[in-house]
């Protein structure tokens, strides 16, 4: 049997199928951090999907890094997610939020009162980010103090429990792609001599920190955690990768998560061998795939559920497309952040009745 069509238990949640959509950037928020209308109608037509997980969305106004990206901090940007979460399980669907905090790799004007980014060091990351004046080079973080760093993992705990009440099915912490959690990871930018620097055990700290404040307000089996070894985005590079994620996700385990997603670019090293051992949860494969490569992980039970970038974005109906063997629509990489409609709602499904 093809097992992308079988059911498959994540955490508290039955999923009918194993097709994940994966978080994307889109860019459609207002300047608020305030998702549009067309945020439900995106969303809503994907709702097939086993699990939908969304775009990054900031857990506090310090951790917004793109313009027209969301939050879940204010009374309006909740209402609307709530908007969101109505117009997903009305069609049958479930999702999660990621919750993503830029950290470093932000720039004054997208934060409050022009602050500087914040870091667990004062180390400026390599490149350049998009601002609403155009490219601007990064600048050199704030490092957080050990009082801030609480503030921080209270943001997510607060956040968490924002998502909750919009009708979040639960969330997803993204400790990946050179975001604040994976900057207190990684060696070469995380300098500090205290309890939240030095060995393994003191830079996944933050990371454990915030899971363990997440699952509190959620529970365990409401929280999922996505990382990517040697993505090396973000000017983010760690001496000792191997050894980094064998740790980090061995601690998981007290944590009893719903999920892991391990989304892997441009390494030769088989993490998932590794790491898919270490973890008692559903075990989430990402990066590259296509509906052969994720049928032969499935098959060869590497995966529990496999998950789906831009192939979801230019699909609606992929499961129904993928099920009868349908050709898939291209994804117009031009309008992927761009706003309005275009290369957002109007790809066509495969019937008029797949549309919202």
């Amino acid at each position: 049997m093809n097992q992308l069509f079988t059911s498959v238990r994540v955490g508290r949640l039955t999923l009918p199928n194993r097709l994940i959509m994966a978080p994307m950037t889109r860019s459609r928020a207002d300047d608020a951090g305030v998702p549009t209308d067309l945020v439900a109608t995106y969303y809503a037509q994907r709702a097939s999907a086993g699990l939908i997980i969304t775009e990054g969305v900031f857990p506090s106004a310090m951790g917004k890094g793109y313009v027209r990206t969301p939050g879940i901090e204010t009374g309006a940007q909740a209402a609307a997610w709530k908007q969101v979460t109505e117009a997903v399980h009305l069609r049958g669907g479930r999702l999660f939020m990621q919750l993503m905090h830029c950290g470093r790799v932000s720039h004054p004007s997208l934060l409050p009162d022009g602050a500087l980014p914040v870091a667990p060091s004062a180390i400026k990351p390599d490149g350049q980010i998009w601002t609403n004046s155009g490219q601007q080079d990064f600048v050199t973080p704030h490092p957080l103090s050990v009082a801030e760093i609480a503030g921080v993992v209270e943001d997510y705990r607060l956040a968490t429990r924002r998502a909750l009440e919009a009708g979040f099915d639960g969330v997803e912490l993204h400790a990946a792609s050179g975001y604040l959690p994976e900057q207190f990871l990684s060696t070469s930018s995380n300098q500090r001599k205290d309890e939240y620097g030095g060995p393994v055990e003191g830079r996944a700290r933050f990371i454990l920190e915030v899971l363990s404040a997440m699952a509190a307000e959620a529970g365990g089996d409401r929280v999922g955690i996505k990382i990517s070894p040697e993505m090396n985005f973000n000017s983010i590079v760690d001496a000792a990768p191997q050894e980094t994620y064998t740790y980090l996700v061995k601690q998981l385990g007290g944590l009893g998560l719903a999920y892991l997603h391990v989304a892997l670019f441009g390494t030769n090293v088989d993490y998932h061998s590794l790491l898919r051992p270490l973890f008692d949860g559903a075990y989430l494969i990402g990066g590259g795939l296509d509906q052969s490569s994720a049928e032969a992980l499935l098959a060869d039970g590497r995966a529990d559920a496999t998950v789906f970038g831009s192939a979801f974005l230019a699909n609606p109906d992929l499961p129904e497309r993928f099920h009868q063997g349908a050709p898939l629509n291209v994804p117009d990489r031009a309008t992927f952040y761009t706003p309005g409609t275009q290369g957002y709602t109007d790809y066509p499904a495969l019937s008029n009745t797949a549309n919202v």
